[in-house]
């Protein structure tokens, strides 16, 4: 069995941070669970292209409202508290954050710990 607590992760190296979010992350690969979930927190007035290279991630927003734009297509997608989404397809999107947001985010197959996209949606090891 697997019991933490965010305060045991806040502040440690499951506690992942950039320009304007945060990601507190549960259930990391070496936890042997296959999948990885995470608090994710993004600031309000944030603008942020992403792409999920090496893993499918699913996410259930629980405060906040904001914009998803599938770059492929141009669609537009508003996220607010009770939406969910999956980026079932390694997505590339824009995420907009017009109020602050908080996720609750399940990534497969799990995290190493401190992975963070980059432009070409690398996650170093």
């Amino acid at each position: 069995m697997i019991i933490s607590h965010v305060d045991e992760i806040a502040d440690g190296p499951a506690d992942v941070q950039g320009d304007g979010w945060r990601s507190l992350r549960f259930g990391l690969s070496g936890d042997g669970l296959g999948y990885t979930m995470t608090e994710t927190t993004v600031a309000a007035g944030t603008d942020h292209v992403l792409w999920y290279k090496h893993h499918i991630e699913a996410c259930y927003c629980i405060e906040g409202t904001g914009e998803i734009v599938e770059l492929e297509t141009g669609r537009r997608h508003a996220i607010r508290p009770g939406a969910f989404y999956a980026l079932d397809r390694h997505d590339r999107h824009r995420f907009i954050a017009i109020d602050r947001m908080r996720l609750i985010c399940v990534f497969r197959p799990a995290l190493a710990g401190n992975e963070t996209h980059d432009s070409d949606g690398a996650y170093p090891a």
